[in-house]
C-alpha cells in the first residue's frame, strides 16, 4: 500500500501541470488529444500526469515558439517510449533536427527583410517586377492565372499549367 500511496503523490493534476508549466489546462487537453502528452485516469476518472509531462510541455512550447508545427513535434515524440524522461543527449539530437528548419526560416526572413527595403519607396508592388511577390517574374512564364509562390518544404512543386490551379 505504501508504494501505491507514494506513486499517487508523484502524479500531478491538470491544474498543477498548468500552473507549473505556464500553459492553460485546455492546452494540456489539446496536446493530449494530439498525442503529444499522456495522462492516466484515477478512480474518479480524473486526469493525472506523471512529472515528466512538464519537460514535454516545455519542449512543445519551445518548438512552437520557433515555429515548429505540432505534427513535427509529434513525429519527434513518437519514437520515444511513453513516460520516458528525455536526456540531455536525446534533447540535443531532437533539437538539432529542428535547428535546420530554424536556420531556413531565419534565412527566409532575412531575405524578405532585405527585399522589403526596396519596396517601401516604390509602392507599386508590381505583379510582374515585385521581388517579394514574383521574383524575376518567374510565375509569368508559367502562364495566366494564380500561382503558388512558395511550396511547403515537404512537398514537391506541382504545376499543371492551367488557369484553374
Amino acid at each position: 500500500m505504501e508504494k501505491k500511496s507514494s506513486r499517487l503523490k508523484t502524479l500531478l493534476t491538470p491544474g498543477e501541470v498548468a500552473r507549473r508549466s505556464g500553459v492553460a489546462v485546455s492546452a494540456l487537453h489539446f496536446y493530449e488529444s494530439k498525442g503529444l502528452i499522456h495522462s492516466q485516469r484515477n478512480a474518479g476518472n480524473q486526469r493525472r500526469y506523471t512529472r515528466d509531462v512538464l519537460r514535454y510541455v516545455a519542449i512543445i512550447k519551445i518548438a512552437q515558439r520557433i515555429g515548429i508545427p505540432l505534427a513535427t513535434i509529434s513525429e519527434a515524440f513518437s519514437v520515444l517510449p511513453e513516460g520516458h524522461t528525455l536526456s540531455a543527449k536525446e534533447w540535443k539530437a531532437l533539437s538539432s533536427t529542428w535547428r535546420e528548419e530554424l536556420e531556413r526560416r531565419i534565412n527566409t526572413l532575412v531575405a524578405l527583410r532585405d527585399e522589403l527595403d526596396g519596396c517601401i519607396g516604390c509602392g507599386c508592388l508590381s505583379r510582374k517586377d515585385c521581388p517579394l511577390r514574383n521574383p524575376n517574374d518567374r510565375l509569368g512564364a508559367e502562364g495566366a492565372g494564380a500561382r503558388l509562390l512558395e511550396e511547403p518544404a515537404d512537398r514537391a512543386p506541382h504545376r499543371s499549367g492551367t488557369d484553374d490551379d
